[in-house]
């Protein structure tokens, strides 16, 4: 078995078995249950009983036979028409019927529509059906392509600056999604700088560090350590997704407007392309600035400077809504670790060209690799020096030397 895989599996397994990492794994997916069950009943409002619906038209703009029998969809309800409010009211008391939708006289001028229940109000699903029901009869006046158009609705399309076309609902995924990339993205490599430098500064202030030199090379160490890392990170990342999506399936069950959303796959695809290299460019970093501090305070100090490079695209959200075809976020596309950020921001607002795609994962894969290669020469010769601190002066001439 090779040496880098043991070691990325003691890192691994040393890492998942803390309480820290149970808690912060577990606790968002029921952080995210209280926030979707508590969108279920604020947003899907009420209640989803399968009693039917009825209607009062007093305006008679429906036909005296539009009614809808018990449907074989268990998920759709019965409507039934009443001739007037009071026998309306009576069945609504007596529990024959969950609610029933008044159309007054004056309807037709004033648009308002009475919805009157007794206990709880139906849900968003429900109301939506009697919509679309009120919709169909409507349409059956009208023939041929006339009806049908009105009876499917009007799909809304948005169109940005740039010409990309969205329909209603997935827009809303594209402009939110950016942010919740981009904000999950950076809580990740926060969490796992901050795994890489105590990897390597504990190991180092308790000189463990030379136990593992004795039997692996230090491009094993850093491999099996990083790889370890972000096995650790990737596992918190498809429970998380996980937990995500089987959130949105059952919120789509009773909030409409999630029911015809779409996830852009494209997207978290490239995404996905980009995160791997751009783990492997921030263990880089981290564990060199753990290889050249004595101290994980110091390590931590620095390190949260570093930090701040992967944050510099949100500070320029605006320009992204505005301009995202701007030179300087041309310049953050391409540059390493404000890369990935970037393009998960771009992508929802406009289409980034394909040369800036390729480009900018060639330089982050390249970056990637002369990192590992760095951080490895500045192992191998920091770790050893126990209680002296390696200058930064020094870097540049034991990397052309080769020590």
């Amino acid at each position: 078995m090779p040496k880098w895989f043991i070691i990325a599996r003691m890192e691994y397994l040393k890492l998942v078995q803390k309480r820290a990492f149970l808690l912060a794994t577990l606790g968002m997916p029921l952080l995210l249950a209280g926030i979707i069950g508590f969108s279920i009943f604020t947003v899907g409002g009420g209640t989803g009983s399968k009693a039917p619906l009825a209607y009062v038209d007093e305006a008679g703009i429906l036909p005296p036979t539009a009614v809808r029998p018990a449907p074989t969809d268990p998920d759709q309800v019965a409507i039934m028409r009443f001739p007037d409010q009071d026998s309306a009211t009576q069945a609504l008391q007596a529990g024959s019927i969950q609610a029933y939708y008044l159309f007054p006289p004056d309807y037709l001028q004033s648009r308002h529509v009475q919805l009157v229940y007794w206990k709880d109000k139906p849900n968003d699903r429900i109301r939506q059906q009697f919509k679309e029901f009120v919709r169909s009869e409507l349409a059956q006046s009208y023939a041929g392509d006339m009806g049908q158009r009105l009876s499917d609705g009007v799909e809304l399309i948005l169109q940005s600056p740039h010409g990309q076309l969205l329909n209603s609902t997935d827009a809303i995924i594209a402009f939110l999604l950016p942010f919740v990339l981009g904000m999950f993205f950076v809580f990740i490599v926060m969490g796992s700088a901050g795994y890489l430098l105590q990897a390597v500064s504990v190991e180092k202030e308790n000189r463990m560090v030379e136990v593992l030199f004795t039997s692996a090379s230090p491009w094993q160490i850093i491999a099996g350590k990083a790889l370890g890392l972000m096995g650790v990170s990737l596992t918190q990342v498809l429970i998380w997704v996980g937990a995500l999506l089987l959130g949105l399936n059952i919120a789509a069950q009773r909030v409409a407007v999630l029911q015809g959303m779409h996830l852009p796959w494209a997207a978290l695809g490239v995404i996905a392309i980009y995160f791997v290299p751009t783990y492997a460019v921030v263990a880089a970093i981290m564990i060199t600035i753990g290889s050249i501090t004595n101290e994980l305070q110091q390590a931590q100090q620095i390190g949260g400077l570093v930090n701040l490079f992967f944050l510099v695209p949100f500070f320029f959200i605006v320009l992204i809504f505005t301009d995202p075809g701007s030179p300087l976020l041309v310049v953050f596309t391409l540059f390493p670790t404000t890369a990935l950020s970037t393009i998960a921001m771009r992508w929802g607002v406009s289409t980034i060209p394909l040369w800036q795609l390729v480009l900018s994962w060639l330089l982050l894969v390249g970056t990637a690799g002369m990192g590992i290669f760095v951080a490895s020469r500045v192992f191998r010769t920091a770790m050893l020096r126990y209680g002296q601190p390696l200058p930064w002066q020094g870097l540049l001439q034991m990397l052309r030397k080769g020590d």
